[in-house]
């Protein structure tokens, strides 16, 4: 054959890993769970988005309550990284919680497509054990990562030095949590939320 003629034979593309399908499977669960929840999530439609069938996905998480399970997990995973990170920053705690409790970014914790929007569908889940107890899970590492933000808020004097970090940690995620409520019942919802956020940076300052 001349150097002309020949032919290089296409690449093999390598297999995934067992851990590689799973996560490839979480990852496009995630997104489906945060864009429609868990209800309307259908085990099809993540199989579709990596190519694979059904039974791929069930082989390796069960059920579809396991899955979402598994999904709410991986997202308090990083959730709570992301949480330890901002502990060990030098970043102002004041600044951080400004930011965190401002109007805009409330409106966007919850909002379709956001990690915030597969935590709050998980909590109003109820009769599947496994997600309940994923639900709490997560929100109790929650509220660990943010106590130990409050704590170097405290440490440092940004924080009044009674504050009970534990109890303010739990009181800022209820009102997170909150947030939707407020804004489907309130007569100007911009405006409650703005001074509930000064109100409650008051509190935890002075």
């Amino acid at each position: 054959m001349s150097e002309q003629q020949e032919v290089t034979a296409p690449a093999r593309r390598s297999r995934m890993t067992a851990e590689q399908r799973r996560e490839s499977i979480l990852a496009a669960a995630t997104e489906l769970f945060a864009e429609v929840g868990y209800q309307r999530g259908k085990i099809s439609t993540v199989a579709a988005r990596i190519g694979v069938s059904e039974p791929v996905v069930f082989q390796n998480f069960g059920t579809k309550a396991a899955l979402f399970a598994a999904v709410v997990h991986r997202a308090a995973d990083h959730a709570a990284a992301w949480l330890a990170d901002l502990a060990a920053s030098a970043v102002p705690v004041t600044e951080l919680l400004t930011a965190a409790l401002a109007p805009d970014h409330l409106e966007q914790v919850h909002a379709a497509g956001s990690v915030g929007a597969i935590f709050s569908d998980a909590a109003t889940v109820t009769g599947e054990p496994e997600i309940e107890a994923a639900a709490r899970d997560s929100t109790r590492r929650m509220a660990a990562g943010v106590v130990l933000l409050l704590e170097r808020g405290r440490a440092s004097g940004e924080l009044r030095a009674d504050l009970d970090c534990e109890a303010a940690a739990w009181w800022l995620l209820s009102l997170v949590a909150a947030q939707k409520f407020r804004r489907a019942t309130a007569v100007d919802p911009v405006d409650v939320e703005a001074r509930l956020a000064r109100s409650t940076l008051a509190f935890l300052t002075e």
